[in-house]
């Protein structure tokens, strides 16, 4: 099979040049492409999921010698979650050389995070099933560079802190309210106030719900532990 001039030079982005080339059409390849003929990327994101998950357990295991497992697992999940995926895919550019059907298209699909990231996962699987083990080994430690060696010791999300924050001072959980929403269908702001019952709140604005929240809470929590 001959790959396309956007997959070849996805091919040098990644660093790693496929003897299946049919595995990377797959990897890149959206449900809202599939057909008879033409398989998606869901069975191999599956996989890579599984891969980017043994990938950095083991990198966490020899990055710090003495972390205990509850140290381990929020890094670990700070590093495999899909916003991580997503912003990796970002870094090579990996929306531009994805097949989408027509409606994904208009809708901003090679923008979105959740398809962004399940094609980063469905990359490493097809690295994987190509070349084995090791290759898609260095194709992750590769990729996500110096994200292992600085993700926090302590890296639960901010919406985890803030509502223990909350808890160790008697307080209800923190709500979150959606604010405003603006901009078009296919590419929405979503403004979001994180509050607690002691009369404390702050805002943030980011492209998903989820996002926006994470943003609010952790300006909230800085601002708290921080008076």
């Amino acid at each position: 099979m001959k790959l396309s001039a956007e997959l070849k030079a996805l091919e040098e982005r990644l660093g790693h040049r496929f003897e299946s080339p049919e595995l990377l059409v797959r990897a890149v390849t959206h449900s809202s492409m599939s057909s008879a003929t033409r398989q998606d990327n869901q069975r191999l994101e599956f996989l890579g999921d599984r891969v980017l998950g043994l990938v950095m357990s083991e990198a966490l295991l020899d990055t710090d010698a003495s972390a205990t497992e509850g140290q381990l697992a929020p890094r670990f999940n700070a590093l495999v979650r899909k916003e991580t995926c997503a912003d990796v895919a970002r870094e090579v550019d990996l929306g531009a050389a994805l097949k989408l059907g027509r409606s994904e298209m208009i809708s901003g699909g090679r923008r979105k995070q959740a398809l962004l990231g399940d094609a980063m996962e469905a990359v490493i699987a097809a690295v994987y099933r190509d070349a084995g083990f090791e290759a898609a080994k260095a194709l992750v430690l590769r990729l996500w560079g110096a994200r292992v060696q600085s993700v926090k010791a302590d890296a639960r999300d901010a919406k985890t802190s803030l509502q223990e924050w909350a808890q160790a001072r008697g307080l209800a959980p923190p709500k979150y309210e959606l604010v405003k929403r603006s901009g078009p269908d296919h590419a929405p702001v979503f403004t979001i106030a994180a509050r607690l019952d002691n009369g404390a709140e702050q805002e943030a604005t980011a492209g998903s719900k989820r996002q926006a929240e994470q943003a609010a809470a952790k300006s909230l929590l800085e601002r708290l532990e921080s008076a």
